[in-house]
């Protein structure tokens, strides 16, 4: 099975190491491995306008994984993700 990327994924990922992440593209069983200031984040990237949809292998992994993962559909939706996550765990 081919993997396909969301149009939207360059500009993720280019605004994420703007903001100093490191970002892996792992393309399965989501789209980005993200180090955020000692913290990682599996994201996978979702297009706003388009199919949106989770493949059912995604279905599978967001229903078992007992990580956090998450979906974002834009640059600015990912840094949120990734830095209110980050300021969330310093309060603990």
């Amino acid at each position: 099975m081919r993997h396909r990327t969301d149009l939207n994924q360059p500009d993720i990922i280019t605004a994420l190491k703007r903001i100093g992440a490191t970002v892996y593209v792992i393309g399965r069983p989501v789209d980005l491995l993200v180090g955020y200031r000692s913290h990682n984040y599996l994201l996978e990237c979702k297009n706003l306008g388009g199919r949106n949809k989770k493949t059912p292998a995604q279905e599978d992994f967001f229903r078992d994984w007992k990580g956090q993962v998450r979906i974002c559909h834009s640059a600015e939706e990912a840094i949120k993700l990734v830095t209110e996550a980050y300021k969330s765990e310093e309060v603990r």
